[in-house]
């Protein structure tokens, strides 16, 4: 199992929690938060994992080194920031495998990963996207699925229950970009909202336990929220 994460955040709504820190190292119950989302790709069976990284990349490469307790780690540097979308483009050139799982560096997601992928090559998916499902979808937007498809997707701002993306993707290695999108560019806006009729993209429903700790109310329940994991 081959895996991408995405640690380049600036993690610009937790300036005050995370001074002269990238989000990926943020603090959660005593280890930066990236090294939980290193341990569920270890206890899930992925071998090698590649870390999408560019705001104090330094810092990360010299925490975790070339590896994290037998897992291979390598770096896809952004000289530039390249937006989610094209992170996991530059990343994606270096895999290796047909099927790459992809994770959100700032969420974290009680998945089964290996099963995610089986699932995925079962489908014959071009992508699949991990759902969970929220009472109130207003801060995330929401996801709009028939049978095991995304069919579309709905603005952030509606309140109410339903489907969202839980930033986690199985990709295959030879995904088709288009060739109009720039060097950075926002996988969720640019490339998912705009290609999703293309893609015909499975989802996997995760009933696990979900947590964006992109702002400072969840960065602090996590601190205990995590503990376990």
């Amino acid at each position: 199992m081959e895996a991408i994460i995405l640690a380049g955040g600036l993690g610009t709504r937790l300036a005050v929690r995370l001074p002269g820190l990238p989000k990926a190292m943020a603090p959660i119950a005593g280890r930066p938060f990236l090294e939980i989302l290193l341990r569920q790709l270890k206890d899930a069976g992925c071998t090698r994992a590649l870390l999408a990284v560019g705001y104090l990349h330094a810092m990360i490469e010299e925490h975790f080194g070339g590896s994290f307790d037998g897992m291979r780690l390598e770096y896809a540097v952004e000289e530039a920031p390249l937006g989610t979308g094209g992170a996991i483009r530059n990343a994606l050139a270096k895999a290796r495998e047909d099927a790459v799982l992809v994770l959100n560096g700032d969420t974290f997601l009680d998945a089964d990963y290996r099963e995610m992928l089986r699932f995925h090559r079962e489908q014959g998916a071009a992508m699949t996207m991990a759902i969970a499902h929220q009472d109130n979808i207003a801060r995330y937007g929401g996801v709009l699925v028939s049978g095991n498809k995304i069919v579309g997707f709905e603005e952030k701002g509606r309140s109410g229950p339903g489907w969202i993306n839980a930033g986690a993707y199985a990709l295959r290695r030879d995904l088709l970009w288009p060739a109009s999108l720039p060097a950075g560019f926002s996988i969720e806006r640019d490339f998912l909202m705009a290609e999703i009729g293309r893609l015909e993209a499975a989802a996997f429903e995760v009933r696990g336990f979900f947590l964006d700790i992109g702002v400072p109310e969840d960065f602090d329940h996590a601190q205990t929220a995590l503990q376990a994991f």
